[in-house]
């Protein structure tokens, strides 16, 4: 029967000049008998054979296979046609070294779609029938020549193909295992087409079915050739169209084929791998140092400033946002000679920097209910809320020798930690006294916390200091070095002034007690002088003060003012003018007027409000909470709250992503380097693997398969470099901790993020690919003919 019928087949070559490899050859082939094509160097015969075997095209004619026309094949026809229909036997054997005879065996069947166990099986048997049970496990070159072309006739057979092409199968052999080799070939010609490219004469006339000779391309002789009586009918029985199966190649399997083949080159794998780790690992130390900073940053603020309070305010709110220590003796932003929390009975001053933000709200009775019941809402995430009122507090100060003005000013209450840089030295305690105490220790014998509105405390720094402008609003100008803690417990030196006694009616207006006046208002009895119950101190695992560094007063304290300034005769007059009572002038607008009002007592709508978190996660709860109010609202309507742990938080976050961004910049250079070295050896492994890619696309493999070869290559090498980057880092946090320890007494600093650990290998491995695409695409576009023949 009829199995291949070669009609008008002409090929020629482009090689500087044409030359034409075969002249309209027309040659048919029966199912089974063993064909051998003899003829002289450059005849044609291993042309003939390849464009049979689909591993290069004809110019013209037609290559018919089993009744169906290949003049329509497409890549993927001619690759499923070599696996399915053809095996391969060459004169050089063409094993792939790096894999085992098994393996060797088993490659064209992976293409096939085969499952790993019938593979296996499959594979064993025919390695048992050419003679090789037990050289299975066996490289390539621990066998002889005639062993390793028994492996190739073995892998030829492994697919049950249709035909058998064999070039030059005993070129390389000795006769006595030329005699082998071609009894083996015998045996398969009784079950289906053998066709041998051969130079032995000898050989050919004793085991061949059917000899053609061919000479400068053209057939001269074929002492069997097809009738014309086979061809009709042959032509009658065989089907019109023979479908092949597409091969395809898995990931899996060109990741083993890959991997073994880096074995082979262990030394140069380790050596790239490190290259290609070297810029991982600069990147790994980055974002290590990244994230131990931003871990112990967050921790550091979560501690520092989970005190701070949620605050709204009206009109112009300072809040600040000054950083660092204060400054040391004299004044000078210098710490040393000072000791945090000292044992000794003394008392400091020093000048603070100042900075400062503004905003301005408006608060309505509504949002003064609103925010009441946040408390009731969100008891788990409250600690206080505090209010202030914009009033002025007529406060003396009874110092050494002379009594003066004791400046205050409206802050929201409390959270004197945010207002630095007014100077007021004035604030409200929180009425919950066990937050107080957890964040601050009452030092000095006799100190406790104040009791009523006639009870202050003094608030002092770790170092225990205040600055020096605090004393001068108390009075005491000289001598400072002569002042002890223990001489403020206990005395009465300050005294709140009512307005009746502070402000003097002369007609339509009013006048401001002059220094002069002061002492005598200081011993008047109306008013309210202020005790000294105690000395607060931050504690020492508290990493920033809650308040400044003053006088704190209780709530009762503010609120018996208001009360008693809202009757005052002064602000009673000035709720019914228009004018200012002070200066006669009049007002240039109502907001001016309402702030006069506020400071007089007249009007008695907290100016401030703040909300305490009971820890930092709590502060989210509670902005959300707030947030509800402006839903819907105008933005005049709204009212806006300001949180300095967000703010620094922000800008310590934004600042160190600035320099994170930068410094990875740099190391990524190195990876970028790196990268492109791993481009060039994934070039050079395609040129030591060209044979093998030719041994792939003769067993079926299709471009994108070798293709799928070298990404495994370069996805393997990425691996390896990514995860040895990432080990490396790690082992290199150890010292770089250590030094940091012992530099800044911070522990960890340096912190691999698994999720950061997880991606650069992920990169590593992203970048590998990248960088051999070009090398990859060049091993799919090799002609496999070419490929065989290099060495």
């Amino acid at each position: 029967m009829l199995k291949l019928k070669l009609a008008n087949i002409k090929k020629t070559y482009k090689n500087g000049e044409v030359v034409t490899a075969l002249k309209d050859i027309s040659i048919g082939f029966r199912e089974n008998e063993l064909v051998s094509i003899l003829g002289q160097s450059g005849c044609g015969k291993t042309t003939l054979l390849n464009i049979i075997g689909g591993l290069d095209q004809y110019d013209s004619g037609d290559l018919i296979i089993n009744g169906l026309s290949t003049k329509k094949f497409k890549n993927s026809d001619w690759d499923a046609y070599r696996n399915h229909s053809i095996g391969f036997v060459f004169q050089s054997y063409n094993l792939i070294g790096h894999q085992t005879v098994l393996q060797n065996v088993e490659i064209a069947m992976t293409l096939s779609g085969v499952s790993a166990p019938e593979r296996k099986q499959r594979a064993k048997q025919a390695l048992t029938e050419v003679g090789l049970a037990d050289h299975l496990n066996k490289k390539p070159n621990q066998l002889s020549g005639g062993q390793m072309q028994r492996v190739a006739i073995a892998r030829a057979l492994v697919n049950n193909p249709d035909i058998i092409l064999a070039d030059e199968p005993t070129g390389a052999l000795d006769s006595h295992t030329s005699v082998q080799v071609m009894d083996i070939l015998k045996e398969i010609s009784r079950t289906r087409l053998v066709i041998m490219v051969t130079h032995n004469g000898e050989l050919a006339e004793e085991y061949s079915d059917r000899i053609i000779r061919l000479l400068d391309g053209e057939v001269q002789s074929d002492s069997n050739p097809i009738t014309e009586a086979e061809v009709v009918n042959g032509s009658a029985k065989q089907p019109e169209r023979q479908k092949f199966k597409k091969t395809s190649m898995s990931l899996f399997t060109a990741t083993l084929l890959s991997f073994k083949n880096l074995l082979t080159k262990r030394g140069r794998t380790i050596i790239t791998a490190f290259a290609g780790s070297i810029g991982i690992i600069g990147v790994a130390l980055v974002l290590a140092l990244s994230n131990g900073l931003s871990n112990y940053m967050n921790s550091m603020q979560s501690d520092a400033l989970s005190s701070f309070p949620i605050t709204i305010g009206t009109g112009e709110q300072t809040i600040d946002l000054t950083e660092g220590p204060p400054g040391g003796p004299e004044g000078n932003n210098d710490t040393a000679g000072y000791t945090e929390y000292p044992k000794e009975n003394i008392v400091y001053s020093y000048d603070k920097e100042k900075n400062s933000k503004q905003h301005s709200n408006i608060i309505t009775q509504d949002y003064l209910n609103y925010v009441e019941k946040v408390e009731t809402e969100l008891p788990t995430a409250v600690n206080n809320i505090s209010y202030t009122h914009g009033v002025n507090i007529n406060l003396l100060a009874k110092g050494q020798d002379t009594t003066v003005k004791f400046e205050t000013m409206s802050v929201p209450s409390g959270g004197m930690g945010m207002m630095e840089n007014n100077n007021t030295y004035w604030q409200e305690l929180p009425e919950n006294n066990d937050f107080i105490l957890s964040q601050y220790d009452l030092i000095g014998e006799g100190s406790r916390m104040p009791n009523g509105k006639n009870e202050v405390v003094l608030v002092i720094d770790k170092y225990n200091r205040i600055d020096k402008e605090f004393f001068e609003k108390m009075g005491i100008m000289n001598n400072l070095e002569n002042y002890k803690l223990s001489d403020f417990i206990g005395k009465t030196i300050l005294k709140v002034v009512p307005n009746n006694d502070y402000y003097t009616k002369n007609g339509d207006l009013f006048t401001v007690a002059v220094p002069q006046d002061y002492e005598k208002l200081y011993d008047k009895d109306t008013g309210t002088k202020l005790t000294i119950t105690g000395i607060l101190r931050p504690k020492e695992d508290v990493s920033s003060s809650y308040m400044l560094p003053g006088i704190a007063y209780t709530t009762s304290l503010i609120d018996t003012v208001v009360e008693e300034e809202q009757k005052s005769e002064i602000a009673i007059a000035q709720q019914d003018t228009d004018k200012n009572v002070l200066l006669g002038t009049p007002f240039t607008d109502d907001k001016a007027k309402e702030h006069a009002l506020v400071m007089l007592g007249a009007v008695t709508t907290p100016t401030g409000i703040n909300i305490y978190p009971k820890d930092f996660e709590s502060k989210e709860q509670i902005k959300e909470y707030l947030d509800k109010f402006n839903n819907g609202k105008d933005d005049d309507d709204q009212l806006i709250y300001s949180d300095r742990a967000e703010t620094i938080s922000s800008i310590t976050g934004t600042l160190l992503d600035t320099v994170t961004y930068v410094l990875t910049g740099f190391a990524g250079i190195s990876l970028l380097v790196s990268t492109i070295m791993i481009g060039i050896i994934t070039y050079v492994s395609v040129i030591e693997r060209t044979k093998e890619i030719g041994i792939l696309r003769s067993v079926g493999a299709r471009k994108k398969d070798i293709s799928r070869v070298f990404n495994a290559e370069t996805l393997i090498i990425g691996f390896t470099a990514g995860t040895l980057g990432v080990v490396i880092t790690y082992l290199l946090t150890i010292p770089i901790n250590s030094i940091i320890l012992n530099l800044t007494s911070i522990s960890g600093i340096a912190s691999i993020n698994p999720v950061h650990a997880v991606s650069l290998v992920a990169g590593s491995m992203l970048l590998t690919l990248i960088a051999g695409l070009v090398p990859s695409r060049m091993a799919a576009k090799k002609d496999p003919v070419v490929a065989l023949r290099s060495e």
